[in-house]
């Protein structure tokens, strides 16, 4: 793997009805609902690392500890950004942030362990026959 730190990832979003609050179960107020910010943080990770990593295999979320610092409406553009900190063994640590056009809405760290897709997709299974 050619993981190192300063790769960067990067993934965009237009904030819709759908990426609200209410619209996610998150709670009552029509802005963007912090679920949706971490599906864009894990999203700018996965664009900084995963065409790096060698065939069959991907990474899989491990750890997620970010504020939500920041209300941004509908019709608003927010970007993500995940840069990787270090690496240790299958272990990948990002710093992360969510922007929207006007300021920071959203910082913190994140995890990511990488994995062989089949021997995973096994455990599962095997998780299931028991």
């Amino acid at each position: 793997m050619n993981l190192r730190p300063g790769l960067q990832g990067k993934a965009e979003l237009l904030v819709g009805e759908e990426h609200t609050a209410p619209r996610v179960g998150s709670g009552a107020v029509h802005v963007l609902a912090t679920p949706v910010m971490i599906n864009l943080i894990e999203a700018a990770a996965l664009a900084a690392v995963e065409r790096l990593l060698p065939p069959g295999h991907q990474s899989l979320g491990t750890l997620l500890n970010v504020r939500h610092i920041a209300a941004t409406p509908v019709g608003m553009r927010i970007t993500a950004l995940a840069i990787v900190e270090k690496v240790e063994k299958r272990t990948i640590h990002f710093r992360v942030e969510a922007r929207d056009e006007r300021e920071l809405i959203g910082d913190g760290t994140h995890e990511r362990v990488v994995v062989n897709v089949e021997k995973f997709d096994a455990r599962v299974k095997a998780k299931l026959a028991r």
